[in-house]
């Protein structure tokens, strides 16, 4: 240990300059907040010792709130005020949060764009408002222990969260006066602690099955740089489906009737719990359900538990397979498993993931703390305490990002297992003449259709010169910073007019979406591929059919006898006819022969307009003006 450090003023802090920031993981089922102290990373405590926060938080009528095990003890009997499990509610729409049920049972209202407020004794609640009660208490337990404010802090977020939910992860942390140095995959968090602690290179599968979601991450590590090949998962699976298994389970043996009330479904869903992490250790428990009248004892076996979730865990293994694919690595050549997030511990989950991998995971960290502890290293960093440092963190973006050109076809921008943050420009046109607007429609997924697509945001360009169709250019550009939160914006090259938006969706993709989205881009590539190309020779079409017909309105009389007029529009209406069909072949075929025959009109109107631009001038006023 070095007692004593000498350096040239300026060159280095001085030990009080020591600046404070912290990691949180801001958990589905329980939430940690670390930090890094002499050159470790470690997990900080509570008053009482405690070093995990219960991701649980219950409104009282006399105003007060209580967040963490005092809330989550009265949850069966005080289910409407007491809020579990938000983390699955962040950034989606009523309807979304709706349709979770028993999962989720509260009294749901609609707030401005489709935000859901869950009613409370103390007034209506958002998502946001819940998880920025937890993170205060997490701010207040760094600020007791480092003795002193926060620079910032790095939270953590799972892989596949969009960017409706990433934002309003950031929102919470606002309200909770949290300054957010960075948004960090989870998954990528834990490869921050194994890769450093470690010094490992190679492919590592992070395996992170927590509460309420489950992420896999396949990364490179090589040299300090943490590159995400891919990710994927699935945003509303974990622990928390598999102690509602088990509770209708229990319930079955006890002989509990179909009609179960709110504070009964807690009761089940918290003995379920405690059942399941009693059988990590042991083979065989037995669950005591007293409640109102009803008194009676339910074995358990490792065996029938690992039966009632031998589904869900195949759920997993697949988005294991999908990501594997997408990464364009085999099995066999992934170096290291690392297990992440409490649910880790059934013993099914660990052998599962063992046979698929075959290969041990790694378990050398505690499961639930070992993404705070990534997040704190990263956040000593980003902090400016480990100036020499190289570490290179690239997340990539679960889902393509694009916008909407004529016709609805959606052209992507930057494609999904992007690494992050990126910018990307691309030019595009008008399609009309004398156009001086254009509408921006941002949208987000792997089809060819923008209505197979999530529309993530609107606004318009105006004040484009009018020009001829296909004359103006716009560039629009997306950029998608380290937090995964995107910027849109379009300018028009010649006069530098601009229009810009940050996308900030109200709610975010429905349970199983994201997840739906890339398998629908897989079952229906051929599919979408020919949609697409028909759509682009119906907008073809459209394009040549408009332009003819705006010349001959303007030009038709002094340029067409009335046998080329009627040949014209006998081609137009044949042309039309194949557009509204099906066949793409026919309608590229009718482009090029109305094209051809309407060649001879478009020559006599370049001459027309010249003859029309020269007349009343000389040959020498016009080499003058050269």
């Amino acid at each position: 240990m070095a007692l004593l450090q000498i350096a040239e003023p300026g060159q280095s802090a001085a030990p009080h300059q020591h600046k404070l920031a912290v990691g949180i993981d801001l958990g589905t089922t329980n939430s940690l907040v670390a930090t890094v102290k002499s050159g470790e990373a470690v997990t900080l405590p509570d008053e009482q010792g405690g070093h995990i926060l219960p991701s649980v938080v219950r409104y009282l009528s006399c105003g007060r709130k209580e967040v963490g095990a005092k809330a989550r003890e009265a949850a069966s009997e005080d289910p409407f005020n007491t809020i579990v499990s938000v983390k699955r509610l962040m950034g989606r729409g009523v309807e979304d949060v709706r349709s979770l049920g028993s999962e989720a049972p509260y009294h749901f209202i609609a707030g401005e764009n489709g935000m859901p407020f869950i009613e409370t004794v103390v007034g209506n609640k958002s998502p946001v408002q819940v998880s920025a009660d937890i993170l205060s208490v997490l701010l207040n337990r760094a600020e007791d222990s480092l003795g002193g404010e926060l620079t910032g802090a790095v939270i953590t977020v799972p892989a596949y969260f969009d960017e409706a939910q990433r934002q309003a992860t950031k929102d919470a942390a606002t309200l909770a006066n949290i300054k957010v140095l960075r948004l960090l995959n989870e998954p990528t968090a834990a490869a921050v602690a194994y890769g450093l602690d470690q010094g490992g290179e190679g492919v590592i599968a992070v395996y992170d099955l927590g509460g309420g979601t489950f992420d896999i991450s396949i990364l490179r590590l090589n040299k300090g740089v943490f590159e995400v090949l891919a990710t994927g998962g699935d945003s509303a699976l974990g622990g928390d489906d598999f102690d509602l298994a088990l509770a209708h389970w229990l319930a079955d043996q006890a002989g509990i009737g179909a009609d179960i009330d709110t504070a009964l479904a807690r009761y089940l869903t918290e003995k379920a719990r405690d059942v399941k992490e009693a059988l990590t250790d042991s083979d065989a428990v037995v669950a005591d359900l007293n409640f109102a009248r009803h008194s009676s004892s339910v074995a358990v076996t490792r065996e029938q538990f690992d039966a009632l979730v031998e589904k869900l865990v195949s759920r997993t293994l697949r988005a294991c397979k999908r990501t594997l694919k997408d990464s364009g690595v085999d099995a066999g050549e992934v170096q290291d498993v690392v297990m992440v997030g409490g649910s880790t511990r059934v013993p099914l989950v660990r052998a599962k993931v063992s046979e698929f991998f075959g290969r041990e995971p790694h378990i050398d960290i505690d499961p639930d703390r070992v993404v705070a502890i990534g997040a704190s290293i990263q956040a000593d960093v980003l902090a400016g305490n480990k100036p020499d440092s190289d570490m290179l963190l690239l997340d990539v973006i679960p889902l393509s990002l694009g916008l909407e050109t004529m016709g609805g076809l959606a052209e992507k921008v930057i494609h999904r297992n992007t690494s992050i943050p990126v910018g990307r420009a691309q030019e595009f046109t008008t399609y009309q003449d004398g156009q001086t607007a254009m509408a921006i429609h941002v949208v987000q997924g792997e089809r060819e259709m923008v209505e197979d697509c999530r529309s993530l945001a609107r606004f318009v360009l105006r004040g484009i010169p009018p020009m001829a169709a296909g004359a103006a250019k716009i560039r629009v550009t997306f950029q998608v910073d380290a937090d995964g939160l995107l910027n849109v914006s379009a300018k028009e090259l010649s006069t530098g007019t601009e229009s810009s938006i940050q996308v900030k969706p109200s709610y975010g993709l429905s349970d199983g979406q994201i997840a739906t989205m890339l398998q629908e881009s897989y079952s229906t590539a051929q599919e979408d591929l020919d949609k697409r190309r028909l759509r682009e020779q119906q907008v073809e079409a459209d394009r040549l059919l408009v332009a003819l017909e705006q010349a001959i309105e303007a030009d038709g009389d002094a340029l067409l006898n009335d046998e080329e007029r009627a040949m014209l529009q006998s081609e137009m209406a044949q042309l039309l006819k194949l557009r509204n069909g099906a066949d793409a072949d026919a309608i590229e075929k009718g482009i090029v022969v109305l094209s051809n025959e309407s060649d001879f009109f478009a020559s006599r109107r370049m001459d027309h307009g010249i003859q029309k631009a020269l007349q009343g001038h000389t040959i020498d006023e016009i080499e003058e003006k050269k």
